[in-house]
């Protein structure tokens, strides 16, 4: 729980950086949420695979 915080907490703090710089994210809004939705599937999926390759 405790690296979901600190996550969401660095993803804040840049937030708030960018917009105080007013840059624009260098990713379109879409294409972040994918991407962030590709790496949390990513995450998710090799600790449940383990088990059925057998390592």
């Amino acid at each position: 729980m405790k690296s979901y915080l600190v996550s969401l907490g660095a993803g804040v703090l840049i937030g708030v950086i960018y917009s105080a710089l007013k840059v624009r994210s260098p990713a379109p809004p879409l294409v972040a949420l994918i991407g962030l939705l590709g790496m949390l599937i990513g995450v998710q999926a090799i600790p449940s695979l383990k088990p059925l390759v057998g390592l």
